[in-house]
């Protein structure tokens, strides 16, 4: 039998599961008439909706998750608006979990239907990550009639990216003597942690593609990125050494809000902060939790989205300095009320103790005891 490709020194292996268009996906396996046909689940394109997931037929059009519903529906004057039904998808949520647990004995969730999958040593005794990818994705569809895109490597960051290289129903594998040729020519903006703003700052040095970023030294990436610099010097070279653990510690704790309308009155916008104030103390009580950097997050009615901090000496968890802190930010340190407002949020993060895993949706703390969390990650 010939040896698995997908092996570091340390005998690492990695499967990065991915549904494909999972909310739509599920309404065109329950529903024939929505098959072939361009579907967009999420808010309603007449009420300041946002994209959930789309299925491929309407992404085409250039559809795409967290888009304003009536831009998608402007695209795609054709497509078919449902309105998300979550308790039915976390149901099937529920078979596909179930499905990785027959695969893995150590599995990190990452969403309601993505997760990493440790199988360096699996309950099915089976050698071959790519072998098993292989059967899970088949158990998926046996089990679900969904499909996955899947992606094999030796570490999470490689096994993540795999993943997106071939959808609907991929599976690619990157082995170790592959690693750097397929870093090499990854484009800049699919490794992780590189959004837009950041992007456009290596672009606008040369930097498009993993060969540029692997040719600037680490003090270079770290005087141009701050921190972001020493991850992606890692991760261009194939190497990411985190383990797939079962929980994460929450970072921070919000609330936002979109509007129906824009508003445009101070004494609305204030209304507002103070309810989204009090919801965060009260779940910071839940939490039994404080902090000393308090955010507020505002979008303009352009959609130009900004964020504006405070630190504080002490943690608080008190709802109405969490919201005179918010106020004076938006009214200090935004163009409000020159500028009519979209959405507004506030978060408190900097917790004064380590604060504890974020709890998982009970289904999973019932049927999966050594998954501890369930992480948020967009919806494809």
């Amino acid at each position: 039998m010939a040896a698995d490709p997908v092996e570091d020194g340390q005998g690492r292996k990695i499967i990065h599961v991915d549904m494909d268009a999972f909310f739509a996906a599920i309404e065109q396996r329950d529903e024939p008439k929505f098959r072939n046909r361009p579907l967009i689940v999420g808010g309603n394109p007449w009420a300041r909706g946002v994209v959930s997931t789309c299925s491929y037929e309407a992404r085409r059009y250039g559809v795409h998750s967290a888009m304003p519903s009536r831009q998608a529906l402007d695209l795609c004057p054709h497509a078919i608006f449902l309105a998300p039904r979550m308790e039915h998808y976390a149901a099937v949520s529920r078979e596909i979990f179930a499905v990785f647990s027959e695969f893995c004995h150590l599995m990190e969730p990452l969403s309601i239907d993505e997760a990493f999958l440790d199988v360096t040593r699996n309950p099915l005794g089976e050698p071959s990550a790519t072998r098993l990818a292989k059967k899970l994705q088949r158990r998926i569809w046996e089990k679900t009639r969904l499909t996955a895109s899947v992606g094999v490597s030796f570490n999470p960051f490689l096994a993540k990216v795999a993943s997106e290289v071939q959808k609907p129903c991929g599976l690619t594998v990157i082995a170790p003597e592959r690693a750097r040729e397929f870093l090499d020519a990854l484009p800049i903006r699919k490794f992780y942690g590189v959004g837009p703003a950041t992007a456009d700052r290596l672009e606008a040095r040369q930097i498009f593609f993993g060969s540029d970023l692997r040719a600037l030294s680490l003090e270079a990436l770290r005087e141009i990125l701050g921190k972001l610099g020493q991850h992606l010097y890692d991760a261009v070279r194939g190497f990411d050494p985190r383990p797939i653990v079962p929980h994460r510690e929450r970072q921070s704790l919000g609330k936002e809000t979109t509007f129906a309308e824009d508003l445009s009155e101070p004494q609305d916008m204030g209304r507002e902060l103070q309810k989204l104030a009090i919801a965060v103390a009260e779940a910071l009580g839940r939490e039994n939790q404080k902090g000393r950097t308090i955010t507020l997050k505002l979008r303009y009615a352009n959609f130009e989205s900004i964020s504006r901090s405070v630190t504080l000496a002490e943690p608080t968890a008190d709802g109405e300095k969490i919201f005179s802190i918010v106020e004076e930010l938006l009214f200090s340190r935004t163009a409000v009320p020159a500028r009519r407002v979209r959405l507004l949020g506030v978060s408190v993060s900097s917790f004064q103790e380590p604060a504890r895993a974020i709890r998982p949706a009970r289904w999973i703390q019932e049927e999966f005891p050594f998954v501890r969390c369930l992480a948020q990650a967009q919806i494809p």
